[in-house]
């Protein structure tokens, strides 16, 4: 063996090793870093490990309820938050379930508005005219409060804001083109609720406005809440109980 032959292999083997100790240094780093930041040794573990966390952390809501509830009251002093708490809950669980199973008559309710009903009928079209399959799995509802609360042009309106988790996913011709099977994702939900005199002539509360008026003698009752009409005395309680309608369900995009 030629002393140039010699050199070019202790050369060689002296690149391997630079290599390897650059290797090794890099390596240590990065467990380092998992550690700190994971404290796991692999940091793609570690991502893992955050990504599933994530997934299974609800996302927080935006909550007006202390703001808007004295509000309200006073306006609706007949209104039971947790009662609408909970049917808003059920519009959205029903909305969601209707879309996976292609199902138009599970929100088919006496507090849904026809607006409402029409969205989930169009979406549901679209779907099947496309051969395709929105599915939504282990739904759980974590929070819901109040986001917003709104009167404009005689038009009164709740806005609901839920923590809703899910698994979401589209199949086409059974495959997933969208979201995955195994995995849980976090949203967050607005369903809007109306105060709806006549619901026959306020058909699309989008763009019509209205005024309150008691049943009996036609006169305007100012305070909306109010129990008895300030002109002829007739009782308004049942009326209004039965004029909140849901009128629309949102997913707020992240």
């Amino acid at each position: 063996m030629t002393a140039e032959t010699i050199i070019r292999v202790v050369a060689g083997i002296v690149v391997i090793v630079c290599v390897l100790l650059i290797i090794h240094f890099v390596l240590e780093k990065v467990r380092s870093l998992a550690g700190i930041v994971y404290g796991m040794n692999s940091l793609l573990e570690g991502m893992k490990a955050q990504e599933i966390e994530y997934a299974n952390t609800p996302k927080n809501v935006s909550s007006g309820t202390g703001i808007f509830l004295p509000q309200i009251m006073r306006d609706f002093p007949e209104f039971h938050l947790e009662e609408m708490k909970r049917k808003a809950e059920e519009i959205i669980f029903a909305y969601l379930q209707s879309i996976h199973e292609q199902k138009e008559d599970l929100l088919d309710r006496e507090d849904v508005t026809t607006e409402l009903k029409n969205k989930l009928n169009m979406k549901i079209r679209a779907l099947q005219s496309n051969n395709s399959y929105e599915r939504y799995e282990q739904i759980k509802i974590h929070r819901t409060e109040i986001h917003r609360y709104r009167k404009e042009r005689g038009r009164t309106s709740i806005v609901f804001q839920a923590a809703v988790g899910h698994i979401f996913y589209v199949e086409k011709k059974g495959k997933v083109i969208q979201g995955k099977k195994d995995r849980l994702t976090q949203n967050r939900y607005n369903v809007e609720m109306c105060y709806i005199q006549d619901r026959k002539v306020v058909e699309n509360t989008e763009d019509t406005g209205y005024s309150l008026h008691c049943p009996n003698c036609g006169g305007v009752i100012s305070a909306l809440g109010n129990k008895e009409c300030p002109y002829c005395g007739s009782a308004v309680k049942e009326y209004n109980i039965r004029v909140w309608y849901f009128n629309d369900v949102k997913a707020i995009k992240q």
